[in-house]
């Protein structure tokens, strides 16, 4: 077992949690290193190009933004992710930083499954491809007016919105920006995407769950004073300019992540989100 780490060290507390569970791997004789950016701050050697293939597995220490930074970083790495929660938000990292060694007990035990989720793909006018785990926006960004967009499925015309944008989101984005913008709420290992319309100005354009063999080309149908923003995962960013295309369709990769057993995600989601657990 080759156990690659990734962490924020912004507080004290972060570098606390990070060299316990380093030591945890090295008292049970696990090869550990770290990202090259933090190597400093511990006694184990960075991870590096040379030896990537080795990593059996990544854990994150952070948020749901910090699995998501290393899925993009790391995209060749042939390892599951585990993410410990160090916010206070995190469905994908569900890990808490309490009593941690009882779950990395856990993972060396096998006591997990490893939930093999799905991935967007997202094509820009035959330019280069971009994977995505979390979300694909399209935004009006500097626009003051409505932008209209045509969304096709399979060819087919599905609708004209006239919008602020629109969401598609993985069943792991369900619980991101879509939520916020009245999308529903989908089980993390559903075969599905979903499309959420962005302040639609047809009230009955509602979000729609798509089928992963369901390809959806969007174009812009009127011309815009400024570029229409595409965002991927919160971190890269593309120009949509009229006439232009984006195709998005379901990867042939996955995004392989890490679920201890002793961890219910629905008890996570009551959680997160506030809702009631007991009668009143």
């Amino acid at each position: 077992m080759f156990i690659a780490i990734c962490s924020k060290i912004s507080e004290e507390k972060h570098l606390t949690l990070t060299r316990s569970v380093i030591n945890f791997f090295k008292e049970q004789s696990i090869d550990v290193a770290v990202e090259e950016s933090i190597a400093k701050h511990f006694d184990v050697p960075a991870f590096s190009k040379d030896n990537l293939s080795k990593i059996t597995t990544l854990i994150t220490l952070g948020g749901d933004g910090s699995i998501l930074r290393a899925a993009h970083r790391y995209h060749n790495i042939n390892a599951p992710i585990l993410g410990i929660n160090l916010g206070s938000l995190g469905f994908m990292a569900d890990v808490p930083a309490e009593n941690i060694h009882l779950y990395l007990s856990d993972l060396l035990k096998g006591d997990y499954s490893v939930q093999k989720r799905l991935v967007l793909k997202g094509e820009l006018s035959g330019k280069m491809p971009f994977s995505s785990f979390n979300d694909i926006v399209l935004h009006r960004a500097n626009n003051s007016s409505l932008i209209t967009l045509g969304v096709y499925i399979k060819g087919n015309l599905l609708s004209l919105f006239q919008s602020d944008g629109l969401i598609f989101s993985t069943p792991n984005g369900s619980t991101a920006y879509s939520l916020a913008a009245g999308g529903p709420i989908i089980s993390p290992t559903v075969e599905g995407y979903l499309l959420t319309p962005i302040c639609a100005h047809t009230i009955s354009n509602r979000p729609i769950v798509l089928h992963p063999s369901e390809e959806v080309t969007i174009q812009v149908m009127k011309k815009t004073s400024s570029p229409i923003e595409v965002i991927n995962d919160g971190y890269e960013k593309y120009a949509l300019n009229e006439g232009d295309t984006l195709t998005i369709k379901r990867a042939e990769e996955t995004f392989d992540l890490i679920k201890l057993n002793r961890i219910d995600y629905f008890s996570t989601l009551r959680t997160k989100l506030g809702w009631s657990g007991t009668l009143t």
